[in-house]
């Protein structure tokens, strides 16, 4: 039998997080022998994962960084690599097709800092390293290998604005296309006042385990290497529609064993999950019964799990041809949103909130986020204290 769910008060804030209010920088015309003040340095981040090669390009302005352009491309990476152990050739052909066209928009757009960095498929692959050293010979991009740490200190950074000051246990997940990432942190020792900040700190060296005055502890995180791409070929074989998910969903859970809070059945006091994938925006998506996704909508959505679980039973109900042509779920994700949607549900079956915070936002914020921070070039906001995309 699963574990129960305790009972415990949850800590998801009722108020969303509306779009970014970014201030215009003004600029006069009275005084024309004055050279017009410099255009923000542009940054970039660029996230290859299994899935998906994904960029985004952004000027700080304040607290805030305004996004100028961005690229998206499934190029699934990641194909065959459970059986091979080796990045397959159409896929690296993909990738590098994808890398080309963000290769050009950085030219374009001038870009002066940049971070770009691959993640679980690079990270298993025994050829990635050839691989990577093939992508800087052929699109001059320069790839970075993150440790799957890393990649989850950035997902909880680009997160942070959705913490509520009530909460003092926080979990963030982060469902990828190769692994899944989850942090639990505690914020009972950081003024409430102090817990979006604390956590925006956290983009620096390694987590911190020990609790120290005034600082987020954090209790625990793994990495788990089952992600939507990668769990559902563990389970290709199976043909029953919903036998298949019930299968992924313990398979995932199973792995939690060495995570330290999956064997904590203590009631905790304001307990808050973020969670920020593609799996849980369209989840979120699906539920608000958008035409069109509006990121405005999704991100900072409070969602329970009642809602969460009757959205999956209506993808379930559409079976695999009906995913397909549902617009809400999309013709690149509708392959995989049962792999995603039987992580998610393992996730909220296991632990003590009834509630889930949306974040539509996850690495490339992060990383933005880090490059603007150490650079100086984000001023937080001292009524608001906190600086979010």
């Amino acid at each position: 039998m699963p574990p129960e769910r305790p009972a415990g008060a949850d800590a998801a804030s009722t108020l969303r997080t509306g779009p970014a209010q970014i201030a215009e920088t003004p600029i006069s015309v009275q005084a024309p022998r004055h050279p017009r003040p410099k255009a923000p340095q542009l940054y970039a981040a660029l996230d290859l994962g299994t899935n998906s090669c994904r960029m985004l390009i952004a000027r700080p302005r304040g607290a805030q960084f305004e996004v100028v352009d961005s690229f998206s491309k499934a190029v699934e990476l990641g194909t065959g690599l459970k059986t091979s152990g080796l990045l397959s050739h159409k896929p690296m052909q993909r990738t590098l097709q994808a890398l080309r066209i963000c290769r050009a928009k950085l030219e374009q757009h001038q870009v002066g800092r940049m971070r770009l960095v691959a993640t679980e498929a690079c990270r298993r692959a025994r050829n990635s390293r050839d691989f990577i050293r093939r992508v800087q010979n052929e699109t001059g991009l320069r790839l970075d290998i993150i440790t799957a740490e890393e990649e989850a200190q950035l997902a909880v950074v680009s997160c942070a604005s959705l913490v509520a000051q009530e909460t003092e246990q926080l979990l963030v997940i982060d469902i990828g296309g190769g692994s899944t990432e989850l942090v639990w942190i505690d914020l009972s020792r950081v003024p409430p006042e102090q817990r979006r900040d604390a956590i925006l700190g956290m983009h620096h060296g390694a987590f911190i385990r020990d609790p120290l005055p005034g600082q987020p502890h954090v209790v625990d995180w793994i990495s788990v290497p089952l992600g939507v791409a990668t769990l559902k070929d563990y389970f290709r074989e199976v043909d029953d529609d919903a036998a298949r998910f019930a299968l992924m969903s313990w398979y995932f859970e199973e792995q939690l064993e060495a995570f330290a809070p999956y064997r904590d059945d203590t009631a905790h006091k304001s307990f808050q999950i973020i969670g920020t994938s593609g799996t849980i925006t369209t989840v979120a998506a699906s539920y608000l019964r958008l035409k069109r996704y509006d990121r405005n909508k999704v991100d900072g959505l409070v969602m329970n799990s009642t809602q969460v679980d009757a959205v999956i039973r209506e993808y379930l109900a559409l079976g695999p041809i009906g995913r397909r042509q549902d617009p809400r779920i999309g013709r690149e994700r509708h392959t995989q949103i049962m792999s995603g949607a039987a992580i998610l549900t393992a996730l909220m079956r296991i632990w003590p909130t009834e509630r889930m915070s949306v974040a539509d936002r996850g690495l490339r914020e992060g990383l933005l986020y880090a490059q603007m921070s150490r650079d100086g070039a984000l001023h937080l906001d001292t009524e608001k204290g906190t600086a979010s995309p």
